[in-house]
């Protein structure tokens, strides 16, 4: 009989589990992923609705990467350490239920001990979206950057390729009051691509700096526009300068967190 009571009674005992969530937002009404004082973020939203599924217990949350401000995501990755004894399905369930609309948990799996969303993660893909028409859509208005001026896709293509490789992109970046061991980062695949009005730049790399991938798309659009060659992409990776005017940040409601590899 105690053997019977002792077993039954072990899974309403809450342990302690690590889980790995896969995570969308629209970051439109948010300062960015990474909590803030004095402002909503994304991250600070998850966590609020985890702390209810933790026991009122304060919850940390951990993401691959920080979004800025209106930047948007449809494959963040995020790692958690709860007290609960709700399996993967049920966090799922309970997190979008307690989550506003323009944020979706859209998959929660466990993860090993030594699973890190940010350490373990081998490259992350971005994408950016312009809408080169003389008329933007209303209904994409938050999710594209609008340039009304004629882009030229075949020198903008021709330029991104000077970005693929292992390159110091100190000219690239934003200072972020952050020290950082190295500028040097390596993207493996940036590419162009036009369908009717819409532009996609598609950019994937083992990691990235602090506004680089707009940044590097400001250039380009650059380039769409005949202010800049092609070719300077290779000047400024080659001459390893602190950004200038010269390298626009692109506006953030166009830039997507796409999808992290491990």
């Amino acid at each position: 009989m105690f053997e019977v009571l002792t077993t039954n009674l072990f899974p309403m005992i809450n342990s302690i589990q690590r889980f790995r969530l896969t995570i969308a937002y629209d970051g439109t009404a948010y300062a960015g992923w990474q909590v803030q004082p004095n402002a909503l973020t994304v991250q600070e939203v998850i966590e609020t609705a985890m702390q209810a599924l933790g026991g009122g217990d304060k919850v940390k949350m951990h993401g691959s990467g920080r979004t800025d401000q209106g930047v948007h995501a449809q494959g963040q990755v995020a790692h958690v350490e709860l007290r609960t004894r709700m399996d993967a399905v049920a966090v799922l369930r309970a997190l979008n239920a307690r989550l506003p609309p323009d944020i979706r948990v859209l998959a929660v799996r466990r993860a090993a001990a030594g699973f890190h969303a940010r350490r373990s993660a081998k490259s992350k893909e971005y994408r950016y979206f312009v809408w080169n028409g003389s008329i933007l859509p209303p209904e994409r208005r938050l999710y594209v950057a609008h340039v009304y001026r004629p882009l030229d896709v075949s020198a903008m293509r021709q330029a991104a390729q000077h970005f693929v490789g292992e390159h110091d992109f100190s000219s690239f970046t934003a200072n972020s009051n952050r020290e950082l061991d190295t500028s040097v980062r390596t993207v493996s695949l940036f590419t162009v691509r036009r369908q009717g009005d819409l532009i996609c730049f598609r950019v994937r790399g083992n990691g990235f700096l602090y506004k680089q991938v707009r940044s590097m798309v400001g250039f380009l659009l650059r380039v769409g526009k005949g202010e800049e060659p092609p070719g300077a992409v290779q000047e400024l990776l080659r001459h390893r300068v602190p950004r200038t005017s010269r390298v626009p940040t692109a506006a953030s409601r166009g830039l997507f967190l796409w999808r992290v590899w491990y």
